[in-house]
């Protein structure tokens, strides 16, 4: 609860915390909206493949023009303003810069962007959570053993589990269950970008004039984007997926404690709609939540006494948050990276995975458009299985042809495709993976 008081600090001594931004789109402008007004926090540079689409993205959050004209970064440090670049490396290369924000969406450009600023002793908020969910344990550990925070951003939903799961079990309590609200019917699984619109209840019309990705917004529809947040959880908190993925109940935060009675350390994804398609009542669509235990006569009384809303036994309550404010709230993660040198969230180890799972028959020859797309959606499972199967993540399904055919709802396994085996991202993968093999027994 200090981190203003530090931030303001810094600001008192002429040294801000000096940040460089990697990716301006939705989540990066949200967090360059809030980060002009924080005290003690300059961002030095962004960098973003588009920079006529970056500098409309300053304009539309209020940024004036003069404060994104630095030519270089070498002037953004002495004025204190901002300079644009396609050139990501920069940033890293860069001595004088402390955090880097990496907001691509890309797991590839993720992870390569993640080990430079590793290798040029920067911490790093990793909020392409695709990045950190393909691989985010073994940059974990590489960004330890360099001295560096590599950390979840704050915000963004897991983080944001993690930070509940977190004070619960420092106060003592164990946590049974933990996750996220999201809109969804099981129909949703086969959802393309062809037909998202109309889960939404949008137009094309109306899509278009809002800047939406349909694609983007179909990962978020079809259990993708869940499962790879609940496998990011699964990898901060130890709490574990099921064995064949999210169940997705249908749930209000009322029923939380019921519905989540007796479960041994799990991630899921609740509801906001019934299955047959009707609101749940006190829904948790866009929040998150916790669920733990009473373990004594006298907490569960405590839990009475106060009010705190229970299961029909009184041994079981929840803890939630209605709502995140994604971008917004990124300068925690920041701040806490910078000044306590502490993630606000970290993989440590590898224990949930998103499988690509066919949405329909898929035949062989065919090329896999990825997360969002109309081929495949991932489903999260424990990593264990994953490797057992040999299954295919989804941040790697984007752009691979099929070797042979996957059958609708079939698990797509690193064999039926060609993946090249040469590239950064597939050869990072395969280290973790092969640290999580089990060792060989001593012959």
């Amino acid at each position: 609860m200090n981190l203003h008081r530090m931030l303001q600090a810094r600001e008192a001594a002429g040294k801000p915390v000096t940040v460089g931004v990697i990716g301006a789109g939705k989540f990066g402008s949200m967090f360059l909206a809030a980060a002009q007004r924080t005290p003690g926090m300059h961002v030095v540079g962004i960098a973003d493949l588009a920079l006529p689409r970056a500098r409309d993205a300053l304009a539309r959050i209020g940024w004036p023009e003069a404060k994104y004209a630095a030519p270089n970064l070498d002037a953004a440090h002495r004025s204190g303003a901002t300079a644009l670049t396609e050139d990501a490396m920069a940033l890293m290369g860069d001595p004088r810069i402390e955090v880097i924000v990496e907001c691509t969406g890309h797991p590839a450009a993720g992870i390569r962007h993640a080990l430079a600023a590793i290798e040029h002793g920067k911490h790093i908020v990793m909020v392409n959570v695709e990045a950190d969910v393909l691989a985010g344990p073994l940059l974990a550990e590489r960004a330890r053993a360099a001295g560096t925070v590599y950390s979840m951003a704050y915000g963004d939903q897991p983080s944001l589990v993690c930070e509940i799961v977190d004070t619960l079990r420092a106060e003592g309590f164990t946590v049974v269950a933990a996750g996220k609200g999201t809109k969804y019917l099981p129909e949703y699984h086969a959802s393309t970008p062809a037909t998202v619109w109309g889960h939404y209840g949008l137009s094309e019309e109306q899509a278009r004039l809002g800047g939406m990705n349909p694609q983007m917004f179909n990962s978020f529809l079809d259990g993708t984007k869940s499962g790879i947040e609940m496998a990011a959880i699964a990898n901060a908190t130890g709490l574990e997926p099921p064995e064949d993925g999210l169940a997705f109940p249908p749930c209000g935060t009322q029923d939380l404690p019921r519905v989540f009675a007796g479960s041994r350390g799990r991630v899921e994804v609740i509801s906001s709609l019934e299955r047959d398609g009707r609101p749940v009542v006190g829904d948790l669509r866009w929040g998150v939540y916790a669920v733990f235990e009473g373990e004594t006569d006298y907490i569960r009384r405590c839990f009475a006494e106060y009010g705190v809303a229970t299961d029909p036994s009184g041994r079981y309550a929840a803890l939630w948050r209605p709502y995140h404010f994604i971008g917004l709230e990124l300068g925690i993660s920041v701040a806490s990276a910078a000044l306590r040198r502490e993630p606000t969230g970290c993989s440590d180890a590898w224990r949930g995975d998103v499988a690509a799972t066919a949405k329909r028959d898929l035949a062989a020859g065919e090329v896999l458009d990825g997360e969002g797309g109309a081929m495949v959606w991932g489903k999260c499972i424990p990593a264990q299985r994953s490797l057992a199967l040999g299954a295919l993540p989804i941040g790697l399904a984007h752009g691979v042809p099929l070797k042979r055919a996957v059958k609708a709802g079939g698990i797509v396994t690193a064999a039926d495709v060609a993946l090249d085996e040469s590239s950064e991202a597939v050869r990072i993968r395969r280290a973790m993976e092969q640290a999580a093999r089990p060792a060989k027994a001593a012959e």
